[in-house]
């Protein structure tokens, strides 16, 4: 969503009028992939924009959170990070805001699905 990419518009509107979760496991993803495809620069100026955001940043990984994201992990095909960002949701009953196919194994959360990135031909 820091491209303006579909959604953007909606994210701004969550940022703005919600309360917000930031599990630390958003930021590491966001980071390293930020790092891989577009450098450190681009990475850290990311990092800091997600830090300062009005949000209640979740660094804690409780053992309600680790179990359940466990179980994900155990039962669906989906990466650690997102099986620990599910059980956040889970967790702390809050709506998953997302574009990643993967979650879609969940449906036990709620779910706001953001428009998925459309393959490159």
């Amino acid at each position: 969503m820091m491209e303006n990419e579909d959604g953007a518009d909606l994210v701004e509107e969550i940022l703005r009028t919600r309360q917000v979760l930031l599990p630390a496991i958003v930021l590491f993803e966001v980071y390293y992939k930020s790092t891989q495809l577009q450098g450190r620069g681009i990475a850290e100026l990311r990092y800091g924009t997600l830090k300062s955001i009005r949000a209640t940043h979740l660094s804690d990984l409780s053992e309600p959170v680790l179990l359940k994201g466990g179980q994900f992990k155990a039962a669906y095909r989906i990466s650690l990070a997102d099986a620990i960002i599910g059980a956040y949701a889970y967790v702390h009953k809050a709506t998953l805001l997302h574009k990643d196919p993967e979650y879609e194994a969940l449906t036990m959360i709620d779910q706001i699905r953001l428009p998925y990135k459309r393959p490159i031909s």
